[in-house]
């Protein structure tokens, strides 16, 4: 006998190895059959219908992934929470091998209908088809979620803009007497954590402010529960990319204005940097976002800076058009005064050579005339050449401090949009 001892132990450790977890097993399906069996889910889980059932809602922003501010949309990452206390799912841990957690079939049991109010659409969110449920009756709902909600994004700051979009959970059919809404956790923790944030994408978390208020409507009073999520755009990339070239290329054509006005080049390098501007423009365009809202201000000042570049260019070609038909006209008028003498074949000097003598004082008068008339006129032309040089020169110094006040303002205001955005992160930090 003493040789079957050891395989008595092995086949009795064995046995206690196989009925310790089926035991369990058999627990758990007892407690899943007894919880569901006579659960109706069709039903708000109370006992008195009068009691409004409380769901704890809590938020955590984990990416933005998209900000669409031509369709005025945002697309975020979160982690959503929702809690609340179902009185027909609660056991005595005692009675089932001290089970105090279990998980349930999502379909299989009442749920609150919480929605995002801004919500168009949800995209890549997995869809988690359990719960867990303690042994008190508090069912807790976690789920990571992709949305794309409506926000208004104003974009007249770009590359400094800082955005306000909200998230804003209500009950659909529900009014505040059946269910209400809480927060899990207190605003204060909301507002603060950004641990879970990915701080690594183009935007940056700022805070995730949350309100709790009632909305009053004619089908009854629904709680609510707003998160605000302000973000604001890292605008490094930008600076290098768009403001500094496009200050430059304001700077190369301010200077275009020293160049004499009567100077054809000057109409050749405003024409350069003219397609400089449409082309720097045209990839501006791809980089800048498109808003039907608000148009961004560094492209209404390059705007403004391209039509007063097409204004100057305009100017110097009519300068120059204008100048070159006063010469031509006070030219061809006394040549025409100097020929008029003369025949068309040549006869009148070779009558003049044939005449008599008292015939030379008067031809004489008659060419002192004519070159005393081509001087006035030459006169004439450079007086009215002075003139609309002169006019042309004012308006020049006119359009050039124009040029100037409009690069400060806009060297102004972007120093100012960017202090702003300085200012926000000091109070994000404090």
């Amino acid at each position: 006998m003493a040789p079957l001892w050891p395989f008595i132990l092995v086949a009795a450790s064995e046995i206690l190895a196989i009925d310790t977890p089926h035991s369990r097993n058999s627990a758990l399906y007892r407690l899943t059959k007894q919880l569901l069996q006579k659960h109706h889910k069709k039903v708000r889980p109370v006992h008195d219908w009068t009691v409004a059932t409380t769901v704890h809602l809590d938020v955590l922003v984990h990416a933005v992934l998209d900000v669409d501010a031509q369709n005025q949309k945002l697309k975020t990452s979160i982690w959503y929470q929702e809690v609340w206390d179902d009185e027909f799912l609660s056991w005595n841990p005692s009675m089932f091998d001290e089970i105090r957690e279990i998980s349930l079939p999502l379909s299989d049991i009442w749920a609150p209908d919480i929605i995002i109010n801004e919500l168009v659409d949800v995209e890549g969110s997995p869809d988690l088809p359990y719960v867990y449920v303690n042994s008190s009756g508090t069912i807790r709902n976690s789920k990571p979620m992709q949305v794309v909600t409506t926000c208004s994004l104003e974009t007249y700051a770009f590359p400094f803009d800082i955005q306000n979009c909200s998230l804003t959970f209500s009950s659909i059919l529900h009014t505040v007497e059946d269910v209400n809404l809480a927060f899990l956790r207190s605003r204060e923790d909301i507002k603060q954590d950004k641990k879970e944030f990915l701080n690594d994408s183009e935007w940056e978390l700022l805070s995730v402010s949350s309100t709790y208020n009632i909305l009053q409507s004619s089908a009854g009073d629904f709680a609510q529960i707003q998160f605000n999520v302000v973000i604001r755009r890292r605008p490094l990339v930008y600076i290098v990319s768009l403001l500094i070239p496009s200050i430059f290329l304001m700077l190369v054509d301010l200077g275009s204005f020293y160049l004499p006005p009567t100077c054809r080049a000057r109409i050749m390098f405003k024409t350069s940097v003219l397609v400089g501007y449409t082309v720097f423009r045209v990839n501006m365009s791809d980089e800048m976002p498109r808003s039907a809202v608000s148009t961004p201000l560094i492209g209404v000042f390059f705007t403004v800076c391209m039509a007063f570049l097409v204004i100057s260019l305009f100017k110097s070609i009519l300068l120059v058009k204008l100048l070159y038909d006063e010469r031509n006209s006070g030219q061809e008028r006394p040549l025409f005064c100097l020929q008029g003498d003369t025949d068309v074949d040549g006869s009148l000097p070779r009558l003049a050579l044939s005449h008599s003598l008292h015939r030379v004082p008067l031809e004489v008068w008659f060419q002192l005339k004519s070159i005393s008339t081509y001087f006035q006129t030459w006169d004439q032309s450079d007086q009215q050449e002075v003139k609309w040089l002169a006019l042309l020169e004012r308006f020049d110094r006119l359009l050039f401090q124009a040029y100037t006040i409009m690069l400060g303002l806009y060297a102004i205001t972007l120093c100012s949009l960017w202090a702003l955005w300085g200012s926000s992160w000091r109070l994000r930090a404090g």
